[in-house]
């Protein structure tokens, strides 16, 4: 029988809270998501926070950009209201310590917060928690300094990437929208070693679908719908 599809909640429950924040973190993982995947930036003094964009100004009305801002000044960005604020990445790794095994999928676009991020991680003792996915330069950051950590190849071609390139990073999954996910890429992969992720399924009948051709782990911003979609998919 195949093994259990992962269900990734795409930077938390966006549909019920604000992305990349500990509602949105914990919401999702109440709705049975078996990992959440959160975006993590750097602040001007090199502390691994939550967000995706590298501007405050799209989610927080502030046009600064996040490496110039401390986290001391983060606390002056918040929606008090909404009881919102910017997490660190160590607070969302305490949320997912009291978890029984959800994951935390860290996206790390480039390399540059490859080294802070997996300090915290690693003082934390959070390793076998963690996973990571981005691109091949910030992917090959992590293998360096992390070489058991599992890690989900962001790739955007139907063609496989290069053997050289697979030795040296020894990918996990490998992570292509879902939009390139075929019969023939999922088997491919499969047959290269690796799991198939893909991103980012929001209708249940991409979902249905992928988990037809035969993918190892589904990304959704709608994490209810994709929790309930597995269950009676797998039975």
């Amino acid at each position: 029988m195949k093994s259990r599809v992962r269900a990734v909640a795409h930077r938390g429950d966006p549909y019920l809270h604000r992305e990349n924040t500990l509602p949105a973190v914990s919401a999702a993982l109440a709705a049975g998501a078996d990992a959440v995947e959160v975006d993590v930036q750097l602040t001007r003094d090199r502390v691994p926070v939550l967000l995706h964009d590298r501007t405050l100004e799209r989610l927080w009305n502030d046009q600064r950009q996040i490496a110039r801002v401390t986290l001391d000044q983060l606390e002056e960005v918040a929606a008090p209201g909404l009881g919102l604020r910017i997490p660190t990445l160590a607070e969302v790794l305490q949320v997912i310590d009291a978890t029984d095994g959800a994951q935390l999928m860290i996206d790390l676009d480039d390399s540059g917060p490859a080294e802070a991020t997996w300090k915290v991680v690693n003082d934390l003792g959070m390793a076998d928690r963690v996973a990571f996915c981005g691109s091949v330069v910030a992917m090959l950051a992590i293998r360096e300094l992390a070489p058991g950590a599992e890690i989900s190849l962001t790739w955007n071609r139907l063609q496989l990437p290069k053997q050289r390139l697979l030795d040296e990073l020894r990918p996990d999954y490998l992570n292509p929208p879902f939009g390139l996910v075929n019969e023939k890429l999922v088997g491919s992969v499969h047959d290269a070693g690796m799991g198939l992720a893909t991103w980012t399924v929001d209708l249940r009948r991409t979902m249905r679908r992928m988990l037809a051709l035969g993918v190892d782990s589904l990304t959704s911003n709608r994490i209810a719908l994709l929790r309930r979609t597995i269950d009676q998919y797998q039975g």
